[in-house]
């Protein structure tokens, strides 16, 4: 092969490469359009920063869209974003919670008998230990009396009466009074019972209604047991 015809092959070769590598950095380049807050219409081969409140278009060099990109959060909004997706996590997990107590409140009052038997119940406790109270009172009582006629020596001048005895009185009158603060704070935890079983009843209501409003497939109950 001569000089000549070398020359002209080794150049169609380096043209063709050179064409190659013009066509593959022209297909990795982007082109960034946009209109800004203006109205006018910016374009940049990078993002624009005049739009990052805004959408871009990421085009190829053909003018296609390879893609769009949303705006640019600022640090408060990212912030704002972040807060209301807690909340509404927070509040899911509140539902399920409910849900979840919900189910358990069915599962251990099927119906309004056995709510009124468990109310009874913890009414019950409640009077059985103020009765023991009221006991204790009693018998605090008639050791008083027992006390006051070992007093009766000392009617004229009780300053005589022994240490030891003044003592037992002043015992047995703030024990007197214990029991029956005692009473008083059971008559409080008796209404807070009632209390309870009332918001409760009032839920299960609601609840025992839903059930019933579900129809019923033979061999399966509202829980799906």
């Amino acid at each position: 092969m001569n000089s000549l015809v070398w020359r002209k092959v080794a150049g169609g070769l380096l043209a063709g490469l050179c064409a190659a590598a013009s066509a593959q950095n022209s297909a990795g380049t982007s082109i960034y359009s946009c209109v800004d807050s203006q109205g006018r219409k910016l374009t940049s081969d990078r993002p624009i920063r005049e739009c990052i409140d805004r959408e871009q278009r990421e085009l190829g060099p053909s003018g296609t869209v390879r893609r769009v990109i949303g705006p640019t959060l600022t640090a408060q909004e990212r912030a704002a974003q972040e807060a209301q997706r807690r909340k509404e996590q927070e509040e899911q997990a509140r539902v399920a919670e409910e849900r979840r107590r919900e189910r358990v409140l069915l599962a251990r009052y099927p119906d309004r008998a056995a709510h009124d038997a468990e109310r009874v119940n913890a009414i019950v406790q409640v009077d059985e230990v103020t009765a023991t109270a009221a006991k204790r009172i009693t018998d605090l009582q008639n050791r008083r009396k027992a006390l006051e006629q070992e007093m009766e020596f000392y009617r004229k001048d009780p300053a005589k009466a022994p240490m030891a005895l003044r003592r037992q009185i002043a015992e047995n009158e703030e024990e007197v009074l214990e029991q029956k603060r005692f009473i008083a704070g059971q008559d409080q935890e008796k209404r807070r019972i009632h209390q309870r079983f009332d918001e409760e009843l009032a839920q299960l209501r609601r609840l025992w209604a839903s059930q019933q409003a579900v129809p019923q497939i033979p061999g399966i109950d509202a829980t799906g047991r």
